[in-house]
This record gives structure tokens, C-alpha cells and sequence, in this order.
């Protein structure tokens, strides 16, 4: 537990990340699309592709890259301490760090391949869930320093459950049951995106193949290892599957964390490198009002109403120039401050 909330706090400073919150996303929900507004929303998807998030800004892309791999490479070992130390599983070859354990216990008991295969899959699920947050439109969820803090807190919990119900004889069914709630637990109440559950699921279903390989393969090597508790599978018992499963919500949250804090930091870098300035508005600020197609009024009942979303003036805040510029879409004050210096 102590191991998660040092990690979080010493190599990375997340700032709480604002919510969705701007007044064209708020007519989109309230009114069905027209035609003209379906057109102008896919103009948008198609200019910001998944591949465009990657590559627009190689410096936040980079350091997200290292941010995660590091996260994962330091803490997975520790993680996996709780199994090997409990007996869940064994090394032929490894090595000990007592740390704050004990001489029967040390805290690190690993072997060489570990921190970079823990560090391989945080690299892949921050950025599975960062492309999926765009491509399901998720990227603005909420997510805050506690909330990170509790789903890494949770995820180190489970594992060091886990390891303590074997060692003392429960069932590997009973076992199964509890991670699972746990799993279903975290998700639900840390995550509940679509994002979250594919990568998860991908996670669930990933890590333990992966394992099946590690142990044929690596058999009869320095590196090689076995579950003491083969299970229903031959390998490992199924219990396995929801912790690995948590681990999508544990890992995607501070994913995003550490993804938008970049993003503020480095969005002055990002506009510097790329002169071309927003591709939706082309640098205007400003796009037509989804809501009345940009003509301030729209017809109801068989009269015209003024469009209370642009007050009229047939135009809103571009959505796409808050992850531009790095700006605050929540504040509403600063909008409408903007809009009133634009002209009609």
C-alpha cells in the first residue's frame, strides 16, 4: 500500500483535471443533431484521429511514454512480491531486497525480466485507454489525484489479498469470487467507461496468455518460473484473471492523469511547434452553434425562437481550442468573457 502512494506522489504531480463542461457539448446533448450539425461533428472526429493524438505533440507523447513505463517497472515488481512471498508463485532464479520487510519476508522478491515487463504494460494500457478515450469521445472524464491515488491503493490491496488467502488454505474458488467483486468494485466505481472495460477486458485476457508463454519458455532458465497451484488451466489457477483485470483501472486512471496534466504543460510547446493553429476553426476561436446551424435562431412550433446557446449570434467557443491552447473548458466566467470581444 505504502509503495503505491509514494509512487504517485514522488514521480508524478497531477493537477485536478477539469470536467466536460462547454456550452456547444451542452446543446449536443440537449437537441438531436441536424444534418448540417452531424456533418460539422465529423468534420471535427476526422480532423483529430487517435493517430493525431499521438503525434501532434512528440514531447508530451514522450514523456507520457517514460511516465508510465516507469510507473510500471516500480511498482509491478512490488506487486509481485506479494504472490512470490506468500507462495502463489516461484522463482528458480531470484533475487531479494529486504527493504522494509523482513529477513524470512523481504519486501522484493523478483527476478531480472519483471520490472520490464511490468514497465511494457503500463506503456500499454496508458496508452490503450488514452486512444480509447478518443475514440469512444471519453477524453474528458474526470479523473482527480485521490481518485488515482484509490485505484492504485486497490489494485495493491487485491494482490496482497490475494497472496494472503492462498497461504492460508482458502479455496481457489472462494478466492476467485472475492477478486472478482474486488475487480467489479474498482471498475464500477473508479471507472465505468467503455474504455476502461475494453482495456481491461484486453488486460484480463492479455496478461494471463502472456504468463502461459513466460512459463513455457522461459522453463529451465534463469528467468524461469511456476504457479505452485497449477489450477483449472495448467498453468495458474483463474483467480488471476480479475486481478489482472483491476489492473486496467488502476493503470488507465493515472494514465489520464498524468496525459492531461502534459497537456497543460506542454501546450505552449505544442502551438509553438505547430503554426497551423486549430484545424476546426482555423485559429478563429469560434465555430456555428451546432444548435441553430449557425443562423442564432431555430424554428419551433412554427415561430422563431433566439438560440439561448449563442444568445443569437449564430456562433460558440470552439471545442477543440481547450486542448489547443490548454485552456479550462469548465470555466464558464472565462467563456463568456471571450465571446463578448468577439465580434457579430
Amino acid at each position: 500500500m505504502r509503495v503505491g502512494t509514494l509512487l504517485v506522489f514522488f514521480t508524478l504531480r497531477i493537477h485536478k483535471v477539469v470536467s466536460f463542461a462547454t456550452l456547444d457539448s451542452f446543446t449536443i446533448r440537449h437537441h438531436a443533431p441536424s444534418l448540417s450539425q452531424s456533418k460539422l461533428w465529423n468534420s471535427r472526429d476526422d480532423s483529430v484521429s487517435p493517430l493525431d493524438t499521438i503525434t501532434k505533440n512528440p514531447t508530451r507523447s514522450i514523456l507520457f511514454s517514460v511516465s508510465q513505463t516507469t510507473a510500471g517497472a516500480m511498482l509491478g515488481p512490488f506487486l509481485d512480491s506479494y504472490h512470490s512471498a506468500n507462495g502463489v508463485l516461484q522463482y528458480d532464479s531470484p533475487f531479494f531486497a529486504q527493504l522494509w520487510g523482513s529477513t524470512s519476508i523481504p519486501a522484493l522478491t523478483t527476478t531480472w525480466w519483471v520490472p520490464p515487463l511490468f514497465g511494457l504494460a503500463g506503456f500499454l494500457i496508458g496508452w490503450l485507454y488514452v486512444i480509447f478515450d478518443k475514440v469512444f469521445e471519453e477524453e474528458n472524464m474526470t479523473v482527480t489525484p485521490p481518485i488515482i491515488l484509490v485505484g492504485i491503493s486497490l489494485f495493491t490491496f487485491q494482490y496482497w489479498l490475494s497472496g494472503i488467502l492462498y497461504v492460508n488454505g482458502v479455496d481457489r474458488y472462494i478466492i476467485f469470487w472475492i477478486m472478482s467483486i474486488f475487480a467489479f468494485f474498482g471498475y464500477s466505481q473508479l471507472d465505468g467507461t467503455k474504455s476502461g472495460l475494453v482495456t481491461s477486458v484486453a488486460t484480463a485476457l492479455g496478461g494471463p496468455l502472456i504468463e502461459i508463454g513466460l512459463i513455457t519458455t522461459l522453463q529451465g532458465t534463469n528467468g524461469g518460473y511456476h504457479y505452485n497451484d497449477l489450477g483449472e488451466t495448467g498453468f495458474f489457477p483463474l483467480w488471476i484473471i480479475p486481478v489482472y483485470f483491476l489492473g486496467g483501472p488502476a493503470n488507465g486512471n493515472l494514465a489520464r492523469g498524468v496525459w492531461k496534466a502534459l497537456g497543460k504543460l506542454y501546450s505552449d510547446n505544442q502551438n509553438s511547434v505547430n503554426k497551423s493553429g486549430c484545424s476546426d476553426c482555423k485559429d478563429s476561436r469560434v465555430v456555428p452553434c451546432p444548435n441553430c446551424d449557425g443562423v442564432g435562431y431555430y424554428t419551433t412550433f412554427g415561430r422563431e425562437v433566439k438560440c439561448n446557446c449563442c444568445k443569437g449570434r449564430g456562433l460558440v467557443m470552439c471545442r477543440n481550442c481547450f486542448d489547443w491552447y490548454g485552456e479550462d473548458p469548465s470555466d464558464i466566467e472565462a467563456i463568456r468573457e471571450f465571446m463578448s470581444r468577439i465580434p457579430d
